[in-house]
């Protein structure tokens, strides 16, 4: 089938509920056994069927075999955010004296988490320049038992050469991990290309209402999914039934939903491209942005996520560029029906490399609305932009 399809049909079992087509929301913490053979039975294999709330319901399970069967992968775990998805994972495949490789672009808070409880736990972290691909071999060592991928990197969109990582991971025998947030597993599908974890902060595009916190990790193989489902489980990490239903449900409409974020973001980008205020559009969608070839390579699509830089300007005049804007909204995450634009710095999260531009650098959501009526609010931005500029 279509991955179009899988969206549709996958995690469905109508006749296991009466016909019904939606999963049901299981609200469940005690699950009754009809005998004491039966409990042993299922103490046997606790990561099997239903057997405690907090373990999984037939409503965790269905999103879970849904998002499996989109990422190809082995199993899936739900956890509570798309950070409680990135934080189980490292915990699951890292201890005392380990080394772990992290992309240099990385999710902030990915960043902070890596620098603050993995270090007090005698993790090393040492940050990559997203851009070594087959190079990244050089930076393996003994004790390098993670290597983590965030592709395109958050903020400021590099592609990774994301094949190249993962055998040289695997020659070494080394994990890999991937954010795979911005593309989905309809766009980009890491575990055919060699990643052994695949995280998803499904409360971007996967619910896509702005209305929910969900994460979740899709593993290669039956032993690391059972190192991600017993640290989960450790950690006393679920996802809230209702979020799991939200999640499901997002599922069914993301082939709609992320083709016309995609066709919105590119109409603005290449209007953006011919504004004179703007110096460069940040988009690996778009040909010419150094990242294009390795997108067109490995990728089969895009979102509503990119970003732009501006010309040096006074911060007075992008204050009130932005604070005018009566369809953007200002704030943080993204994958929603609603369009954001946001002032960011990415030259304040890096280690391995630097980011040369100083200039105001805005990063735009393009939500569900009809691309004219955002430019319009764009085009009015910039005649504030430039009425302040010019006092």
């Amino acid at each position: 089938m279509k991955k179009d399809t899988k969206l549709v049909t996958s995690g469905r079992d109508p006749a296991a509920h009466a016909g019904i087509v939606n999963p049901p929301v299981y609200h469940a913490s005690t699950v009754l056994f009809p005998s004491v053979a039966a409990l042993r039975e299922a103490m046997k294999k606790p990561f099997e069927g239903v057997y405690y709330g907090r373990i999984g319901t037939p409503t965790s399970a269905a999103f879970e075999e849904a998002l499996t069967e989109m990422e190809g992968g082995y199993r899936a775990v739900s956890l509570p955010s798309g950070l409680a998805a990135i934080t189980t994972v490292l915990l699951a495949t890292l201890k005392a004296g380990d080394h772990l490789l992290m992309v240099d672009t990385a999710y902030n808070p990915t960043r902070k988490f890596c620098e603050g409880p993995l270090k007090e736990l005698g993790i090393e972290t040492t940050f990559y320049d997203p851009l070594m691909g087959a190079r990244i071999a050089a930076l393996l060592r003994p004790e390098t038992k993670a290597v983590y991928l965030e592709s395109p990197g958050s903020l400021t969109f590099e592609i990774q050469d994301v094949p190249a990582i993962a055998a040289a991971a695997k020659e070494r025998g080394v994990a890999t991990i991937m954010d795979n947030t911005w593309a989905t597993p309809l766009y980009f599908q890491p575990i055919r290309h060699g990643v052994d974890f695949v995280v998803q902060a499904a409360t971007k595009y996967i619910t896509g209402h702005s209305d929910a916190m969900l994460g979740a990790v899709v593993a290669r193989n039956e032993a690391g999914f059972h190192r991600l489902k017993a640290m989960a489980v450790a950690l006393g990490l679920c996802a809230g039934v209702q979020e799991l239903f939200l999640g499901l449900r997002g599922l069914r409409s993301l082939a709609a939903r992320l083709a016309r974020h995609q066709e919105t973001a590119l109409t603005l980008a290449r209007w953006l491209q011919k504004r004179p205020e703007v110096t460069r559009v940040i988009h690996p969608a778009l040909p010419g942005d150094p990242n294009h070839e390795l997108w067109i390579r490995d990728f089969t699509g895009a979102n509503g996520l990119f970003a732009m830089i501006l010309k040096p300007v006074p911060d007075a005049a992008v204050v009130a560029m932005l604070d005018g804007m009566k369809l953007f909204g200002m704030g943080f995450s993204w994958g929603g029906y609603e369009s954001l634009i946001l002032p960011v710095d990415p030259w304040i999260s890096r280690s391995a490399t630097t980011w040369s531009e100083k200039a105001p650098y805005i990063r735009i959501h393009a939500g569900l609305e009809h691309p004219d009526d955002l430019i319009a609010d764009l085009e009015a931005g910039f005649e504030r932009l430039n009425a302040t500029a010019r006092t």
